[in-house]
């Protein structure tokens, strides 16, 4: 799995949240705007691959698959 994508599963572990918003999940991109658009691709590659839910309002959910370890 690609570096930024297992940060971005990684921040609800470490958070010890089941829900996170997108404004925190950039977070793993750090501060680089070119990293943020980075992070929100990953966040769509993982919500394709089945690891992320949309909750709506920008938040996102680890699934079931997700939630396993990496």
């Amino acid at each position: 799995m690609e570096p930024l994508k297992s940060r971005v599963l990684e921040m609800f572990t470490n958070m010890k949240k089941e829900v996170l918003d997108l404004h925190v999940l950039f977070e793993a991109g750090g501060n680089d705007p070119g990293e943020r658009e980075r992070v929100l691709d990953a966040i769509k590659e993982l919500v394709a691959e089945g690891l992320l839910e949309s909750r709506g309002s920008d938040f996102y959910a680890l699934t079931r698959q997700g939630k396993r370890p990496t």
